[in-house]
């Protein structure tokens, strides 16, 4: 049974497996693209490990993330409706080995039964709706330096790990900052020993230390999804 995503692992056991038939496993490769602006959503993807970012694209073809996606939640929650095509563009941010896809025409149906399925979506909608208003203040009222603290929590609460992978050029676009501002930032989490940065391979070594140096964001959006996962349990 598909345990390691969290909303799928919240439903009663009864609804698990009349959909998981409709769930196929796959894994997601760094930098894939799951969903593209003006495309309609044909999959919805439930992360089991790593994560997604949902970024909005600027007209020069940079992009800014507006929320990051584990196995705390899904990736593709516009495809409740049939006519959608998103504004905004769904990126594979690390090697998932284990992703449970499901046709947006399934999805919907689950969704139209109005059942236990439904109820752990919307929950779930509501949560990430306000994880990505937090993020727009963060963006608007905190230091670059808070900001990328906070997101290397995000990011290793994602992956369940001290250590991963994670480039410059990929946090600058996510932060939406220069790269040589978050190479002077590592620099300097790394010289108070926060972390350990070299050749695209991030250590937490200090987390405490990083979340003080974060903002009040990282707990706020920490705390929307422990409560929506303490809601089913």
């Amino acid at each position: 049974m598909p345990t390691e995503n969290l909303l799928l692992a919240s439903l009663p056991p009864g609804d698990l497996r009349r959909i998981l038939p409709q769930l196929e496993t796959v894994p997601l490769k760094l930098k894939e693209f799951l969903h593209k602006p003006g495309e309609p959503i044909e999959y919805v993807y439930f992360p089991g490990n790593g994560f997604c970012s949902i970024v909005t694209v600027l007209e020069d073809g940079s992009m800014v993330e507006a929320a990051t996606i584990g196995r705390e939640g899904l990736v593709g929650l516009a495809a409740t409706v049939k006519e959608n095509s998103l504004s905004t563009a769904s990126m594979v941010q690390s090697d998932i080995e284990i992703c449970y896809r499901m046709k947006a025409s399934a999805f919907r149906e689950e969704m139209e039964r109005c059942g236990p399925f439904h109820d752990v979506i919307c929950r779930y909608g509501q949560a990430l709706m306000a994880f990505v208003m937090q993020t727009a203040a963060c963006n608007a009222a905190h230091s670059i330096e808070q900001r990328f603290a906070r997101w290397l929590l995000v990011a290793q609460d994602r992956m369940d790990a001290d250590d991963f992978l994670l480039t410059q050029e990929f946090i600058a676009m996510m932060l939406g900052a220069s790269r040589s501002t978050v190479s002077e930032i590592a620099a300097e989490l790394q010289k108070h020993g926060f972390i350990t940065y070299s050749r695209g391979r991030v250590s937490i070594l200090d987390r405490a230390a990083l979340e003080a140096a974060s903002c009040e964001c990282y707990k706020t959006g920490a705390a929307l999804f422990r409560d929506l996962h303490a809601v089913h349990h």
